[in-house]
């Protein structure tokens, strides 16, 4: 583990406002940049284990919920303009199984070795959004195998969703064994190198902490807004270097809980990014909802394709 102290870097012209105050020493926005941001062995069948309870999580903020009683769900493709999916490498594409864990692999089509990353999709299940983001992962270099964590079922309404995560984290251990296959099975594999992340977003962000305080020993750990665990305890297992994302207005990950995140990490010496946007609220990554934040989507994508390339290339 790379061992860095970094400080919370903020999205906000004002370091401390509202409830995105954190003290940070990163760069701050100018005047009309609302959105821009401030700145051991592989685990044997059967022994892994989740290391914190996560909470029940919604994949919109509540009061989308309240409105209508379901959220939008992204649609294929809807992403590939705010990503700047362009000039990408050839890739192939499949959906498959890893040592056991079903989902869909990316990869470019020439020969070569890559890095890889383990992407775990929001709640809403292994859609054709997530597909697509793997697919613009893997354009980039990258082998990206996107685990399905809810067995080929995908929801399409906040009820049907709860009710599939709620599944999951009533069975952590479970999700815990299918995504440490999946990050021995990738190391595996002919066309890629030893280097392996982990990514995602909501439910998913969640689920890639819990992947990192595994034994899967990966090489980086990126959350989009998941919830967190945030005692000394269970931290000191995290696979540094950690990307975090979120947003100041999130109302299902509270900032005082990515506060107390960034803070332990600290405290343990961990090599860390934590970006909060201000104004952002949950799942502002998604390009479907009245949530979406382009401008702090590209930002935070922008982002996490430089923290990967300088921890899995370099």
């Amino acid at each position: 583990m790379r061992q860095k102290f970094a400080p919370i870097l903020i999205a906000a012209v004002v370091l401390l406002s509202g409830c995105s105050g954190m003290q940070g020493t990163g760069t701050e926005a100018t005047p009309g940049q609302t959105e821009s941001p401030t700145p051991v062995p592989t685990t044997e069948p059967g022994t892994a284990e989740a290391s914190y309870t996560q909470t029940p999580h919604m994949g919109c903020q509540p009061g989308a919920i309240e409105k209508n009683g379901t959220c939008q769900v992204a649609v294929s493709g809807s992403n590939a303009e705010i990503f700047s999916a362009e000039n990408l490498s050839a890739i192939t594409a499949t959906e498959t199984t890893i040592d056991g864990t079903p989902g869909y692999l990316a990869r470019p089509a020439d020969d070569g070795t890559y890095p890889a990353v383990v992407m775990i999709h929001e709640w809403w299940g292994l859609n054709e959004n997530i597909e697509h983001m793997a697919d613009i992962l893997a354009g980039h270099g990258y082998v990206v195998f996107a685990v399905d964590l809810y067995d080929g079922q995908v929801a399409t309404n906040s009820s049907r969703a709860a009710e599939l995560s709620g599944q999951v984290r009533n069975n952590p251990d479970e999700a815990v064994e299918k995504m440490s296959r999946a990050v021995s099975g990738l190391r595996e594999m002919p066309y890629t190198t030893d280097q392996v992340a982990s990514l995602g977003w909501c439910f998913g962000g969640g689920q890639s902490l819990q992947l990192s305080l595994s034994e899967a020993d990966l090489n980086a750990t990126v959350i989009y807004y998941g919830t967190l665990a945030t005692d000394e305890e269970t931290l000191q297992r995290i696979d540094a270097p950690v990307l975090g994302v979120f947003g100041s207005e999130d109302q299902v990950v509270s900032i005082e809980s990515v506060r107390e995140f960034n803070r332990t990490l600290g405290e343990l010496g961990v090599e860390r990014e934590i970006y909060v946007y201000e104004g952002a609220g949950h799942a502002f990554a998604n390009p479907s909802g009245e949530s979406f934040r382009p401008d702090a989507t590209r930002d935070a994508w922008s982002k996490t394709l430089d923290f990967l390339d300088r921890s899995l290339r370099e």
